[in-house]
């Protein structure tokens, strides 16, 4: 009996953390807004931001993200941004709140975005460089459980996704 209680509790976990999408209706982000660049890289074809596959800390491997994403406070996002566009001089940076909030796919939850295009993204809150205007010890996130967008104090720790501009 206890081993058939363990199996149905890990079962009913695992699909507690699935992406769940409605069937019908328009996607916000689907694979056709992207055009992949190689190299854990995609295209926003509306936008025409470029945006790391992978969340930071995790590793492109040719086709899923690997690792685990790494958390920041507010100000070490920013120095990581800064750090992560040294290395090839691409222009990577933090996004700002309209920006990542592109790349939500709102027909789905946990995580909201498409998991083709970003895969093993956590479904939790991601930083923006975008800081409030009423309180200065805050600043927007984009929480990818559910694609809504709140206010959180510069100290949490919280996952990050870069972009840059395409340069023509």
């Amino acid at each position: 009996m206890k081993p058939v209680f363990v199996l149905l509790c890990w079962l009913f976990s695992a699909s507690l953390m699935a992406q769940t999408c409605l069937g019908d209706g328009i996607e916000t982000a689907g694979e056709d807004d992207f055009e992949d660049l190689g190299g854990g890289e995609v295209l926003h074809i509306e936008t025409q931001l470029i945006w790391q596959r992978c969340s930071l800390g995790q590793t492109w491997n040719g086709t899923t993200c690997t690792g685990t994403a790494t958390k920041y406070n507010w100000q070490e996002a920013l120095i990581a941004a800064q750090e992560a566009d040294a290395v090839d001089l691409a222009g990577l940076r933090l996004p700002n709140i309209k920006e990542l909030s592109t790349i939500t796919e709102r027909l789905c939850v946990r995580p909201a975005i498409n998991e083709a295009i970003f895969p093993n993204t956590p479904p939790d809150d991601f930083w923006t460089s975008t800081p409030s205007l009423e309180d200065p010890v805050r600043s927007w996130v984009v929480a990818f459980f559910n694609a809504s967008h709140s206010i959180k104090e510069k100290d949490r720790f919280v996952y990050v996704r870069l972009v840059r501009t395409q340069l023509d």
